[in-house]
């Protein structure tokens, strides 16, 4: 035996008809929020996942996070990222983190994965190619801002690290 509905006896009651008659809320109504929402939960997971992180078999002894916790290490990338064009060496950037060379460098490429100086030139490309992708500064002053001494060298070791010369970099990335 069917039980009756129990809307069938209110089919056509004021509620039932201002139910129908509503219309759902707009997307930018129903989700305003999420976008702020979303951000507030993705740093507590993050500050959760680092907190956690010595804990974890051995993880969160590498990487940034680890780099960035290491006070001498952070010293030379910091120093690095102030002063990109600086003439910087593996014995500059010791004294800058407080250590003799050799343990900086060690402490540095087991923390970064790269030894001091390999960073510097990945992170004096990465300055190169968002200059040449975003300004019309010409070659020779990319080269000054980003540590080279010479237009030459700037263009052979960007193309070494980035598979092409600068010039055409900026033809096809340019704006």
């Amino acid at each position: 035996m069917s039980r009756p509905s129990v809307c069938s006896a209110t089919r056509n009651s004021p509620t039932r008809r201002r139910c129908r008659s509503a219309r759902p809320p707009a997307p930018a109504e129903r989700c305003s929020s999420y976008p702020s929402l979303l951000d507030t939960l993705l740093l507590y997971v993050l500050r959760a996942w680092y907190d956690d992180a010595p804990l974890r078999d051995g993880a969160g002894t590498t990487g940034w996070a680890a780099a960035l916790n290491d006070p001498p290490v952070a010293a030379g990338l910091r120093a690095m990222h102030r002063a990109p064009a600086a003439p910087w060496t593996v014995e500059r950037l010791a004294r800058e983190a407080g250590l003799s060379r050799a343990a900086f460098a060690r402490r540095f490429a087991a923390l970064t994965g790269r030894p001091p100086l390999g960073y510097l030139t990945w992170w004096r490309m990465t300055l190169a190619a968002r200059l040449l992708a975003t300004s019309a500064l010409p070659l020779g002053s990319v080269a000054v801002q980003v540590g080279y001494t010479s237009e030459f060298a700037f263009a052979h070791a960007f193309k070494r690290r980035c598979g092409m010369a600068p010039g055409r970099y900026r033809r096809v990335h340019g704006q």
